[in-house]
């Protein structure tokens, strides 16, 4: 199912690098968290392949429980690595291209 809208897909701006060292160190180190478990990981390739925002195929898709499922996409969320936005009654989620583009910069530079 996608999105009635796109919008939360839609991100115009580069990403926004810290200018100092240990603001690049924490920003680094807070991206690869979000992304240290295998799961979340299935699901960005998954958002990422996809290319739009995404409903209910995520749980149908992957071989996990909704309640895991769930809780890997708060925590992509929070690291602002995905949105999502509330169509109906579910959520709808995108990549979220300026954090994924912060994160290539950041550990290309290492």
């Amino acid at each position: 199912m996608t999105c009635s809208t796109e919008s939360c897909c839609v991100d115009a701006v580069a990403p926004v690098v810290p200018t100092d060292e240990a603001g690049r160190n924490e920003a680094l180190a807070r991206l690869a968290k979000a992304l240290g478990h295998p799961t979340r990981v299935a699901i960005m390739r998954l958002l990422a392949r996809r290319e739009r925002c995404v409903c209910g195929d995520i749980v149908e898709e992957l071989p996990y429980a909704q309640s895991t499922v769930s809780q890997h996409l708060k925590q992509l969320k929070e690291a602002g690595l995905i949105r999502g936005e509330i169509q109906g009654p579910s959520v709808c989620y995108c990549v979220a291209p300026q954090a994924l583009a912060l994160f290539k910069l950041l550990v290309a530079a290492l």
